[in-house]
């Protein structure tokens, strides 16, 4: 059996769990359709559905599973799932099949009786395919990658898989600081995903072709493919405390990994026939991709870095998509989707144009994501073909003070005049989120949470005649890599239980309704989020103890992670709730998303500097004062590296 050595700590690394596979055939839909009669909405791994595509397996040259590490209702509700299959399969020379997590009640049953893993599309076992591939999507969904790793009789760790494995890839946000994960992973896309897949979907069919070896492989792949990290390429050294020595690249890889970017979203890839799935999921719409990037600088926001640089797409090239997925697919909605799809530079145009097509179609348009701006008052009139449930907003911090020092500017007046349009517009009620443990948070700012949700409720009364239900969300601060704040130590359990308490009882007798995020999944976000290779043996021990759907709240478990951590030795507090400083070695150090770590420190710097500035105390941060004398909190003393003229 073989090992690893984590400092001191030898970790065994033989499988899962211990039980053979029955011989299968090409198909396990015989062995798998009379389980469906005692499971949990069956519908969801049967297939078939409408644009859903299934090609003969020996028609093509090259196989690809795309995995999504949750459950189907989960999975296809995610436009980068619906992207991806469509580019593959749009290729005669290719095929792509889709494979989620089963719930428990049928892993049970197939772990029973022997059946492994299997893609939903033509039932084929996913050990079966040339290239494996998962979204990276959330720290808690980890559990579940090794799972289905195992259960699909795949070997865990990826260096014991051989040439006759399939090449386990991974992409998505989470894919840009994955160490956690890195040694189950032959290669990992950063960046953008249409261009580098198909890149190297390309390389595994013609070496594969030629008769190369696994490592043969990786090494092109390091090497020829955009974005691509083979995590097997690179020396981890740590000191006695855990921190890292030092990243060391070796057999031709680059000492540094930069993200895949598409230079131009017109020009991408989007799917016009996306799969219409039979039963419920949680975006059931069509998902139109306006832009990628966003032009704001939330100090916390780790999508700023990832998904930048900023790429719009055009009015006419959109509504055009819209009319050819209606048509596919009959939904009675559209979202427009982006990270900040207020800022789109045509958004008055595209809703009215949207508005005027489908209106009499019944068929709504949403904006999922909206920045608080003098503009955004403007767009709740756009917006009248909605069904006027929830109008959602994020201020993040409770005053303006906060939100300057976490570069999130938002007015009070332009919250409160974004909330009396919606409520002249028809809208029910507001939606509002924060986060508590912000770097610089006073008690002033949290009573501020409840002092603004109170206020919008005040507005509702003014123009309705009754107080306004207002939703607030309550999420723990998370220290996200390649963001400024991922020097900061995360706030501890006394400390948010504490707030919670008290907006429990500011809230108390109004409106306002209260929905706090779990401080205890937060905390183990953060460890994961910060973490290095070390961590690899705690999830694989996690899993050895029946973790799985860890973002599902009646499947997490704390206690069982805390014993988890303390069997490996990994002291979690070390990970999570400590400053880090500048000189230290951090696990994605290698993997450059556009954003350069000076960059990211002086800002950090310039955010304490704000928070001395506020509690009227001297800078102690060192960073030069701005010439101008602009306050700490509006401080940019270079331009930023992903800044361009799309800007």
């Amino acid at each position: 059996m073989a090992s690893r050595t984590f400092g001191e700590l030898t970790v065994a690394m033989g499988p899962v769990f211990h039980y053979n596979f029955l011989p299968m055939s090409a198909s396990l839909w015989d062995r798998i359709e009379p389980l469906l009669l005692e499971v949990q909405s069956p519908s969801q791994y049967i297939g078939g559905e409408w644009n859903s595509i299934r090609k003969e397996w020996d028609s093509v040259s090259i196989r690809a599973a795309f995995c999504f590490p949750d459950v189907y209702k989960i999975g296809m509700s995610h436009l980068g799932l619906q992207i991806l299959y469509g580019l593959i399969n749009a290729r005669p020379d290719a095929l792509c099949e889709r494979v989620f997590a089963p719930w428990p009640d049928l892993e049970e049953r197939m772990r029973a009786q022997g059946i492994p893993l299997l893609s939903v599309d033509s039932h084929r076992p996913v050990r079966d395919f040339d290239v494996v591939g998962f979204s990276l999507q959330a720290e808690l969904a980890y559990t579940n990658i090794v799972n289905m790793l195992d259960l699909a009789g795949i070997p865990v760790w990826a260096a014991e898989r051989s040439d006759r494995d399939p090449i386990v890839a991974g992409g998505g946000p989470n894919g840009s600081y994955p160490e956690p994960i890195a040694e189950f992973f032959d290669v990992i896309i950063l960046g953008d995903g249409e261009e580098a897949t198909l890149q190297l979907l390309e390389l595994v069919r013609d070496l594969r072709a030629g008769g190369a070896s696994r490592r043969d492989i990786l090494r092109a792949a390091a090497q020829k493919v955009a974005g691509a990290y083979v995590p097997s390429l690179y020396d981890v050294a740590y000191h006695p405390d855990g921190t890292i020595a030092s990243i060391t690249a070796r057999d031709g890889a680059p000492t540094t990994v930069k993200k895949a970017v598409v230079a131009s979203l017109p020009e991408t890839y989007y799917p016009e026939k996306p799969i219409v799935p039979y039963g419920e999921v949680v975006h059931d719409r069509i998902n139109l991709e306006i832009m990628r990037g966003c032009p704001h600088r939330c100090r916390f926001c780790h999508a700023v870095t990832f998904k930048n640089k900023l790429r719009f797409r055009p009015v006419d090239q959109l509504l055009q998509q819209a009319e050819s997925v209606y048509a596919h697919t009959g939904y009675d909605e559209i979202a427009l989707t982006s990270l900040s799809s207020g800022d789109y530079p045509h958004i008055q145009e595209l809703m009215a144009r949207l508005n005027a097509r489908f209106k009499a179609r019944r068929v709504s348009v949403t904006l999922p994501s909206l920045r608080i701006d003098e503009k955004l008052a403007e767009l709740p009139a756009l917006l009248k073909s909605v069904r006027k449930s929830g109008f959602t907003v994020a201020p993040e911090g409770g005053t303006e003070a906060l939100r300057k020092i976490i570069r999130k500017p938002i007015k009070d007046e332009d919250l409160f005049a974004t909330a009396r349009a919606a409520f002249q517009e028809g809208w029910n009620h507001l939606k509002l989120y924060f986060m508590i443990g912000l770097p610089g948070e006073t008690d002033e700012d949290l009573q501020g949470i409840i002092d603004t949700a109170r206020r919008v409720s005040a507005i509702g009364k003014e123009l309705r005649g009754r107080w306004a239900d207002v939703n607030v969300t309550i999420s723990p601060f998370i220290p996200k890599p390649h963001t400024p704040f991922q020097f900061a130590a995360q706030r501890d359990f006394e400390y948010v239980l504490a707030v919670e308490r008290r907006l429990a009882y500011l809230a108390r007798g109004t409106r306002v309704h209260l929905r706090m995020h779990d401080p205890r999944s937060s905390y183990i976000e953060a460890v994961f989020a910060r973490g290095s290779r070390s961590l690899s043996k705690a999830i694989l021990a996690a899993v050895r103890a029946g973790s799985k759907f860890d973002e599902w709240r009646e499947f997490f478990s704390f206690e069982r992670w805390m014993r988890v951590f303390e069997s490996v030795g990994i002291d979690p507090n070390f990970i999570a709730r400590r400053e880090i400083p500048r000189a230290e070695v951090l696990p994605w150090d290698h993997l450059d998303t556009g954003t350069s770590r000076d960059y990211l420190w002086r800002e950090y710097q310039y955010c304490l500097d704000a928070i001395s500035e506020r509690a009227g105390r001297k800078p102690e941060s060192g960073a030069s004062p701005a010439p101008d004398s602009t306050p700490a909190s509006h401080r940019l003393r270079e331009r930023h590296p992903l800044e361009s003229e799309d800007y």
